[in-house]
Order: structure tokens, then C-alpha cells, then sequence
């Protein structure tokens, strides 16, 4: 569809879009626009991630699933970054005591993708290198923008100002996201922006004699009581470690001992596998927040759209945060495929898009997974559910699909995913407990049963 303007003379001249954050989902987002023709204009207050010696930002590693694969799929990079990352099949539970437990993702061949964050942005960027119609333009932070005629100002790293005028701008600029700033000042704009009680501290689980310290093709999780600490696996062979946990318990870790006694009491498997780099983990960087972000609408007129974190940043424990921002290019492109400007495209993508929020959804189920998974009981019965769940999927595929199925595996409307998961735990709970009573009246009639005939033996 051609959204290029034809002056007086015939010619066609491009509409200029510009992206404000080079992070994931806006270098992705500046292939889409350039692919259908538009002069995009990225803007990153950072430096080029490509020249730096040292790349600053989080470095939690991220889980690439269906719904991410298949935006990449769209300008061809689906497989270049399939080869970076690396397969997991199933969850790998960590008992107190050092069992451990295989919980698989999906079906067989099902898997998730381990993926590192920096690694991924470079591939992106570099793709977004290859289109002569795309212009980045690093060390340019955004100061502020009009809603009336779409200029924007930003400041570059020697302190020069420059305005610049777009056709449409799309924030991409992450949970504090300065476009939307101006959003806030507009009425009838839903904001809200909530702060877990769970920070998160990262590390590195190295190799041990070249190779990897535990099973790679499993994300592995140790659920302890309310907190909880996960592993990826990294090309380099080593682990990237994260332990979620209340502010308040990583306040108690003050000292190297206390970290060897933290681990000793929750994670002593993991002592000999992390090994010296242990006593120091906690004093390199502090806990950092997890935040999350809801709003609506997404748009501003004609001339501005939020997508990624800028919309609906969540936190990374269902590994949909950067799935969620990736389809959020691909729904607006499947839009754009319908709709002929922006004035209909941008409405349209809100009205799609905003009910598809998780946003603190993710974080009440980990902390149920973790509740749930913390003793030998609970434990079995969470278990025995997913077998259940799986082997009704198996008969009845259509109607019956493990939440976890939806989410990874699909790219079902992330609300009707919902929807459907408490239809179907209210179905199937409801069924466990009507077996269960027939089990139970019909020991009780066999047992009744097995009583008279005792009764009525003959005594010779």
C-alpha cells in the first residue's frame, strides 16, 4: 500500500517516520517502515552499540518465542537470529535438596530460545544498516515534541539543539518513555505505572573444564519460598543467572559470609557451579526495580504512536516483554496492510491492541508458580496438573491448550489467551473434583460392599 505524497509535479516524495529509541523493538520497527518504503529516521539518545568498547544497559538475557520469531520471519531475520540463540525445552525445577525435575514447554520439538540482549540489539541495527532509507542518528536525546505539529527537539552529546518534522512518530523509548510524556498532559490518557516488591540481580555462572555447568537446553529455576533464581544459557558456555527476590531480602545480604549462608540455606547446589565468583555477586551492582507500565490510548492523533515498553512495559518473569513489543510491529504492519493513513491506522492499532496488555499478569502467576512449586506437595500437584493439562491437549487440542501453549506457542490475542485459560482451569478442576467424589463413593461402595460379603462367608 502506498502511503507516499504525490506533489504537483508527479514525483513521489516519502513520508518521513521517525523512531525515538534504538533499543529492540525500534530497529526492528525502523526495518518494517523502511521495507514499505518510508524514510525512517532513528534517534537514540545512546551511542552506536556497534562502536562502543563497552555496551551500557540491562544484560538479562531474553526468552525469543512464536510470537517473536514471526515478527523477525516478516524482514527475513528469523533465522540469523535462531542461529544466535539456544533451545530450551523445558523448565528444569531445582529442589532444595538438588533433585532435579524436567517440566517440559510444549509438545515435542516445542522450545524456546535463549537469546542475549546485546547480541540481538547488534543484529538488529546492523540490519537496519542494510536499508538505504533509514538514517540513525545516535547521542541524540529527545527534549520534547509537539502535539500540534509533530517537531520534534532533541539535544546531541555536544549540546547543539536541532529540530526535526516527521509524518509520524513512534516511541519506542522504553518504560520512561519521554514521547510519552506529552501523552500525560493530554485528557482522557489512562497512565499507571506500578513497581514490584521483587528486584532482580544478575550474574554469571561460568564454565566448568570448557563446558556448561548444567544441562543447556533448560532454563533452569530454583523456586524458593517467595523469591526465586533462574538460569539461561549463553553461546560462550556460560550461565546468565538472575535471583528475583523481595528488596527487603537483599537488603539482609551484607557481607561475603552472609552470601555464602544465603546460598548454603536456599541454593546449595549451585554453590560448587557458580564457585568463586560467589562471595561477590551481590556488591558488583545493587538489586535493580522491576516496573511496570499501563496505558491507554497508544496514539495521539495521526501523528504519534507508542509500541514496546513505552506502551506496556512489563516484568520479564513470563518472557513476553520483548515477544509482546516485537508483535506490537507486526500488528501495526498487518493494519497498515488494511487501512490507507494513519489517521485510520493508528485508532485501529489502539482499539487491537491495548486489551492484549499483560502487564502485571506475568508477575501474580510466577508468584503463584513460586508458591505453588515451594514444597513436595504442591509441588506433585503442580505436576500432576501439567500432565493433566498435556494429556487433554493431546486428545482434544482445540479445546483444551495450556496457558503457557497460548502464550509461547500461538499468537492467539493475548486477552482471549485469558480468557480462555480460566474457562478451561474452572473445566478441568471441576472435573478432577467430580472424579475424585466418584473415586471416593465408589471405595466406599466397594469397601460396603466387600464388608457383606466378609459377613456372609460361611464359617466352614
Amino acid at each position: 500500500m502506498d502511503y507516499s505524497t504525490n506533489d504537483s509535479k508527479s514525483t513521489s516524495k516519502k513520508k518521513v517516520v521517525a523512531v525515538v529509541g534504538g533499543g529492540l523493538v525500534g530497529n526492528l520497527n525502523a526495518c518494517y517502515f523502511a521495507k514499505r518504503g518510508f524514510q525512517v529516521e532513528v534517534f537514540e539518545s545512546r551511542e552506536d552499540i556497534l562502536q562502543a568498547k563497552i555496551v551500557k544497559g540491562r544484560s538479562i538475557n531474553l526468552v525469543l518465542s512464536h510470537r517473536g520469531r514471526q515478527t523477525l520471519k516478516h524482514v527475513g531475520m528469523e533465522d540469523t537470529i535462531i542461529s544466535k540463540g539456544i533451545p530450551m525445552h523445558s523448565r528444569m525445577i531445582h529442589a532444595l535438596n538438588g533433585t532435579q525435575s524436567p517440566i517440559p514447554y510444549g509438545k515435542k520439538g516445542q522450545y524456546i530460545l535463549s537469546i542475549d540482549r546485546a547480541n540481538l540489539n547488534k543484529e538488529l541495527l546492523s540490519a537496519a544498516e542494510t536499508y538505504p532509507n533509514i538514517n540513525l542518528n545516535f547521542a541524540n536525546k529527545l527534549l520534547d515534541w509537539s502535539t500540534e505539529t509533530g517537531a520534534m527537539t532533541f539535544v546531541r552529546a555536544e549540546g547543539a539543539k536541532e529540530e526535526i518534522q516527521a509524518d509520524l512518530i513512534v516511541g519506542c523509548d522504553g518504560a520512561f518513555s519521554a514521547i510519552r510524556k506529552q501523552f500525560l498532559r493530554q485528557s482522557r490518557f489512562n497512565y499507571s505505572q506500578t513497581y514490584t516488591p521483587h528486584g532482580y540481580l544478575e550474574f554469571t555462572m561460568p564454565p566448568i573444564n570448557g563446558e556448561f555447568a548444567m544441562k543447556p537446553n533448560n532454563l533452569h529455576i530454583w523456586p524458593r519460598n517467595t523469591f526465586m533464581m533462574i538460569a539461561l544459557p549463553n553461546l560462550d558456555k556460560t550461565f546468565n543467572c538472575t535471583l528475583f527476590m523481595p528488596f527487603e531480602e537483599f537488603e539482609k545480604v551484607t557481607t561475603g559470609d552472609k552470601v555464602i549462608e544465603f546460598f548454603q540455606k536456599y541454593f546449595p547446589d549451585a554453590i560448587p557451579l557458580i564457585g568463586a565468583l560467589l562471595r561477590g555477586i551481590f556488591f558488583r551492582l545493587p538489586a535493580q526495580a522491576m516496573v511496570s507500565v499501563k496505558c491507554s490510548s497508544y496514539h495521539f492523533g495521526d501523528k504519534c504512536v507508542l509500541m514496546g515498553d513505552a506502551a506496556h512495559a512489563m516484568v520479564p518473569f513470563y518472557g513476553q516483554g520483548m515477544n509482546a513489543g516485537f508483535e506490537d510491529c507486526l500488528v501495526f504492519n498487518e493494519i497498515m496492510d488494511q487501512l490507507k493513513d494513519f489517521s485510520a491506522v493508528l485508532p485501529e492499532y489502539t482499539r487491537v491492541r491495548v486489551p492484549d496488555d499483560l502487564a502485571m499478569y506475568n508477575y501474580v502467576e510466577v508468584t503463584y508458580f513460586i508458591l505453588l512449586t515451594n514444597s513436595d506437595v504442591n509441588s506433585k500437584w503442580f505436576l500432576f496438573r501439567k500432565y493433566v493439562d498435556n494429556f487433554l491437549h493431546i486428545i482434544m487440542p482445540r479445546t483444551i491448550i495450556p496457558l503457557y501453549t497460548m502464550v509461547t506457542f500461538t499468537r492467539t490475542r493475548y486477552h482471549k489467551v485469558v480468557k480462555h485459560w480460566h474457562w478451561q482451569d474452572k473445566v478441568i478442576n471441576q472435573g478432577l473434583l467430580f472424579c475424585a467424589a466418584v473415586s471416593v463413593a465408589g471405595g466406599s461402595y466397594l469397601l460396603q460392599l466387600w464388608s457383606r460379603l466378609q459377613a456372609l462367608k460361611s464359617p466352614f
